[in-house]
């Protein structure tokens, strides 16, 4: 009997970082540690669903009686737990220092090793065996006669605390992600993982494959280049570049430039060429002697390669990390992260702007949105919506690129961002503004007809349901009311034309025929708002008559079940030519006189219900006033900006 440096105890605390899956993982390693090309993992399953059986073998060079102190026996003597990491620039050897042999305890009870290996004398082989209770102790045997006619390693595993659904559900797809990189990486020496009669599929793991080459024109050096972009993250490996050379044996890997990026774009680069046959990757800018008579990072064919497959993973990678970033954006106005615009046009082109910004940001550097809370998220994104929008704007360059190492590209990019998106909203601005003229002016030919006929009557239905922009910015937002609910509220509107009269109409039909009736509806939450617009023929003038009408109208309407409830909210819009002589209308009007609340003369429930009365003269006016102001500025902006990029010119 043989004894480790540690209690048992003590190993366990030193390995207590390790799980199932990864100490399976371990044993597997070992198995290509020692230069095996096939390791075989066979397990039975019980009728509980137990496994009773668990062996993991392959076809290395096995362990040598010889070395066995130095497998067995590692020299750690703290207690402190052992980080679990994978080398860097190597893939050659994987375990450290035969500690992974012990990790058998986190699965199961015991563990017994037969392996066969090469000596001057032949095939020999031996059997170790040890238990979870006495990890420091482990029982070498040599065996008279050699096991197998060819070198290798089977660990036969006891008392297995492990079921076919924790095989199938997390051990299996552990190594999928654990050994994909490494598969790949021997793909053409045919390196296999069997499980119960089956080669491990890594394949689906595999979000992309592309295979290219690079042609360095100077010297004709070939570079031929596997990409694989991973759906799951590699465990320890994370990104690498891999050379091989022209036997495709790994000579070195180092680290890709998109590590830790925070943005679950894993990938692996497979560079085979028969320039690294004779490379001294160990070899430094300052080692001219290896410059003049070898192959190093400094040669010319080299940093051919870095700069052309840096490029191309960074263009395999913008597209990906849109996606992402619109998911993000997604899930930021899901979560009310986004800022709240007050009309149309900032809702539609400051927040295309915003979306850009932070799609550009998020391409660039996604940790920037990594681990921050919701306050965090909201205080960012709405500090950069300011910042869009002021004439500071450019600084945002200068803060950005104290958070974050912008190459020049990038730098590049982000100024041509905020550019551009200030000329698109520009012009996106002045489209719509042109649209609403439009609307505007059609609206103001048929308002001002005396009398209207059954066509025009239906154009000013729908211009109204589409564009209740007109009676306010508040009314951007307002879709037609359902089918059903505004037949319930249609069913009412007699009431709005009883007692109307009119000098020179004869058929009272004729007025009502002629009105317009428009409801339509926005749901915020729980809150329900509800817009109702009656507009007047053009030969009724506006009174108490008609202001009684809507009362009438709406005390009848807040009395049925489906249209009173404390959640649902009411404006009334009342809209003729002009009012009657009465001063009746002006009177409710000036009694609730209010700057933020214009042409208001009722308001019931604490605000939920009003009434507005209006002239198209006062609506027009409003229209033209506000659209006025948004043209001004609109140009002073497309000025300045032209100033801005003259000068940048000269």
């Amino acid at each position: 009997m043989s004894n480790v440096n540690i209690t048992s105890k003590g190993i366990q605390k030193i390995l207590k970082k390790y799980n199932a899956e990864q100490a399976i993982a371990e044993y597997i390693w070992n198995g290509f540690d020692a230069k095996a090309d096939t390791v075989f993992v066979d397990y039975t399953v019980d009728a509980l669903g137990t496994l009773e059986f668990l062996e993991i073998s392959d076809n290395g060079y096995g362990i040598n009686f010889d070395n066995l102190r130095t497998k067995f026996e590692p020299f750690y003597e703290s207690e402190k737990a052992i980080e679990i990491s994978a080398p860097v620039h190597t893939s050659a050897m994987h375990g450290k220092n035969g500690v992974g042999r012990l990790t058998f305890f986190t699965f199961a009870f015991s563990a017994q090793w037969i392996t066969t290996f090469q000596t001057a004398e032949g095939l020999k082989s031996g059997k170790i065996q040890m238990n979870a209770e006495r990890l420091n102790n482990y029982e070498p045997v040599a065996l008279t006669v050699a096991m197998s006619n060819h070198s290798g390693t089977t660990v036969t595993f006891k008392d297995v605390q492990l079921s076919s659904n924790q095989m199938d559900e997390e051990i299996l797809p552990y190594l999928m992600a654990e050994f994909c990189w490494f598969l790949e990486l021997n793909r053409s020496k045919n390196f296999r993982i069997i499980i119960n009669g089956e080669v491990l599929d890594y394949t689906p793991n595999v979000s992309s494959r592309d295979e290219l080459e690079f042609y360095e024109d100077k010297s004709g050096t070939v570079f031929r280049i596997t990409f694989v972009q991973w759906k799951k993250a590699l465990h320890r490996e994370l990104s690498k570049y891999y050379f091989l050379n022209s036997t495709d044996n790994e000579v070195y890997k180092d680290f890709t430039t998109l590590n830790k990026k925070a943005d679950d774009f894993f990938h692996s680069v497979y560079i085979q060429s028969d320039f690294f046959d004779d490379f001294n990757f160990k070899s430094s800018e300052s080692d001219q002697q290896d410059q003049l008579f070898g192959k190093t990072k400094s040669s010319a064919e080299y940093k051919f390669l870095i700069k052309e497959i840096s490029k191309y993973v960074l263009d395999r990678r913008k597209p990906y990390l849109r996606t992402f970033g619109e998911r993000m954006i997604e899930r930021f106005e899901e979560d009310g992260i986004l800022p709240e615009y007050a009309n149309e046009w900032e809702g539609k082109y400051k927040r295309a702007q915003l979306n850009e910004a932070l799609l550009c940001l998020y391409g660039i550097e996604p940790k920037l949105f990594t681990n921050l809370n919701t306050d965090q998220k909201k205080t960012f994104v709405r500090f950069l919506d300011v910042l869009l929008e002021s004439n500071e704007r450019e600084q945002l360059l200068t803060i950005i690129d104290g958070i974050v190492d912008l190459e020049p590209e990038e730098r590049e990019e982000l100024a041509k961002l905020f550019s551009t998106t200030r000329l698109n909203r520009i012009a996106g601005t002045a489209k719509l503004v042109a649209e609403r003229y439009r609307v505007y002016h059609l609206l103001k030919e048929l308002v001002t007809k005396p009398r209207l006929n059954a066509v025009e009557v239906k154009h000013l239905q729908l211009a109204i349901e589409r564009h209740c922009w007109i009676l306010g910015e508040q009314y951007h937002l307002i879709t037609p009311a359902d089918a059903r609910f505004e037949e319930a509220l249609r069913s009412y509107t007699h009431i709005l034309t009883e007692g109307d009269n009119a000098p020179g109409i004869d058929q009272p039909d004729e007025l009502r025929d002629t009105d317009v009736f428009v409801s339509g509806q926005r749901i915020l939450g729980n809150r329900v708002e509800n817009i109702l617009v009656e507009v007047k023929h053009p030969a009724i003038n506006i009174g108490k008559e008609q202001y009684l009408q809507v009362d009438q109208y709406l005390d009848i309407i807040l009395k049925q079940p489906e249209f009173g409830g404390d959640n649902m909210y009411w404006a009334f819009h009342l809209i003729g030519q002009q009012f009657d002589d009465s001063g009746f209308m002006e009177q409710k009007i000036a009694g609730n006189q209010n700057p933020a609340d214009p042409w208001l003369a009722l308001s019931l429930h604490d605000g939920r219900v009003k009434v507005y009365v209006k002239t198209w003269n006062a609506i027009f006016a409003d229209f033209e006033l506000r659209h006025k102001q948004i043209s001004e500025k609109l140009k002073l902006e497309r000025d300045r900006l032209i100033n801005e990029w003259s000068t940048m010119a000269m």
